[in-house]
């Protein structure tokens, strides 16, 4: 999976794979909400609402053309495959 160029998943960039962000996360909303506006604004990124780190956009991840392999929140290329929701 690392550097392996890959088609994207067949889901919107706005929505993270669940294993990345279950449902049920208490700051889901406030996530997705400083995401899309990263996205919207072409942002490689934003600050996390709860730990304050930097946190890498799908949008950003999509133009990079590979995974890198370290489970990113937004990575736009897990996709179902057992071996990539690790």
């Amino acid at each position: 999976m690392t550097g392996e160029r890959r088609p994207l998943a067949e889901r919107p960039l706005t929505e993270p794979h669940p294993s990345r962000l279950p449902s049920d996360h208490p700051d889901r909303a406030r996530i997705l909400a400083a995401h899309t506006a990263a996205l919207a604004a072409g942002e490689a990124g934003y600050l996390d609402p709860a730990s304050g780190l930097f946190v890498l956009s799908a949008g950003f991840l999509a133009r990079r053309g590979t995974c890198c392999g370290r489970g990113c929140r937004h990575c736009p290329y897990v996709d179902d495959a057992p071996s990539e929701q690790a």
